[in-house]
């Protein structure tokens, strides 16, 4: 299996202690695979976009190496996000995500079919739910003005409507490409307080939230393999 995705799939999350993001010492996605029965290569990236997913997924089916037989990919938290910066010195202004919706489908339909033609079986995952409310705190703790933010906003919960949408078109796209899709999303959203699974900065798993996602893994893992 190879995996390409983002800072949740490479294991990161925040300590709050040191202010600073680290590796979690609970390998989620290497775990479900050596339980499952698959080498893994993680080509996981924190701050990876589609954009740059796609680039490298290309770049490495360029290769003249044995290739996997399955790729999971899970991109969208970065792309659905904004330069918070530039929004608070401009809340009156236009500002576009790092990746606009259109162009986040076009390149995830992309990738499905780069691999597919190399004979590689793509499986998408659902976005884990982000926490409106903390990521706020978060990207104003270092004195961003939380009151321009918010004039542009309208509220808090639009963070999590916004990414929300990413999250539907991953399953618009899997839906209409006919791609598997490993629902981590779901997982998180049926526990009672999922934000009990989120750090801090309200958008990365914490130890706990790895643990789930592992789970999650090895459950929908051993479901596509059967089917």
């Amino acid at each position: 299996i190879s995996l390409w995705g983002d800072s949740v799939m490479k294991g990161v999350l925040w300590n709050k202690e040191t202010q600073r993001y680290k590796l979690s010492d609970y390998h989620a996605a290497e775990e479900a695979s050596e339980e499952l029965g698959f080498s893994l290569h993680n080509h996981s990236k924190m701050g990876c976009t589609s954009t740059k997913g796609l680039t490298l997924i290309r770049h490495f089916l360029d290769k003249k190496e044995e290739k996997p037989q399955y790729a999971v990919i899970e991109f969208g938290g970065n792309d659905c996000d904004f330069n918070w910066s530039e929004v608070a010195a401009a809340p009156d202004a236009e500002h576009l995500p790092n990746t606009p919706l259109p162009e986040f489908e076009a390149q995830m339909r992309s990738m499905i079919h780069c691999l597919r033609e190399k004979g590689i079986k793509p499986v998408l995952t659902t976005l884990v739910p982000n926490h409106a409310e903390r990521y706020f705190a978060f990207i104003t703790r270092n004195g961003l003005s939380g009151e321009r933010i918010l004039r542009w906003l309208g509220d808090v919960q639009h963070i999590y409507r916004w990414h929300e949408r990413y999250n539907a078109r991953v399953e618009k796209v899997a839906r209409e490409e006919d791609c598997p899709v490993l629902d981590l999303r779901e997982a998180f959203l049926n526990q009672w307080h999922y934000e009990d699974f989120l750090c801090e900065d309200g958008i990365h798993p914490n130890d706990r939230g790895y643990h789930l996602i592992e789970q999650t893994l090895c459950r929908e893992g051993r479901r596509l393999l059967t089917c």
